[in-house]
């Protein structure tokens, strides 16, 4: 399969399965020093291959490519090792965790993968300056990270572990929100 392909499906796949909206989120794949990225604005529904914007190792980005993908950038710069990052807004992972503390699932799943997974708090008027370190610094350490009340980033040396993760985490923290409401759990 193409790599750019390859992005606009698993971009598709995090709208259809309600990890983000028509127009929200990013995804990225890098092959050696070229990281092509969904542009700003992109609406899943209708991406192309062909729409997705290319950028460079060293930071170069064409025009219109997503506010976030100096965060790609800096990630792919800090982990040698990735090949994609996906960034999504699932709604439980979000909501769980907009008291700005870690999440520890509480389900096998969630615990196999990830026992921790850390919330990094950006006011939202710095979120564009100071993302790109914090969430390559955290993706350094995880595989997965929540920025608190915007989203989650998966980063992976392949796109489908980091889709994967990006559903496992949002299913861990639904399963929470469920134990939660019927009291079968009182924090996470």
């Amino acid at each position: 399969m193409n790599i750019r392909e390859d992005i606009v499906r698993y971009y598709r796949w995090l709208r259809r399965y309600g990890y983000n909206d028509s127009h929200s989120g990013n995804a990225s794949v890098r092959y050696g020093d070229a990281i092509w990225v969904t542009p700003t604005g992109a609406c899943a529904d209708t991406l192309i291959a062909g729409e997705l914007i290319a950028c460079d190792i060293d930071g170069r980005c064409a025009e219109g490519a997503s506010l976030d993908a100096p965060l790609h950038v800096r990630i792919y710069q800090r982990n040698p090792q990735a090949t994609t990052v996906l960034h999504s807004h699932g709604p439980y992972s979000v909501a769980l965790t907009l008291n700005g503390e870690d999440f520890w699932p509480v389900d096998f799943e969630g615990q196999l993968y990830f026992p921790k997974v850390p919330v990094i708090t950006i006011p939202y008027k710095d979120y564009l300056c100071q993302s790109p370190a914090r969430v390559a610094e955290a993706l350094a350490e995880y595989p997965i990270v929540i920025v608190r009340g915007h989203g989650v980033y998966a980063c992976s040396t392949n796109i489908n572990l980091a889709y994967k993760w990006t559903c496992s985490l949002e299913q861990s923290a639904k399963t929470a929100f469920i134990a939660r409401q019927v009291g079968t759990l009182t924090n996470t």
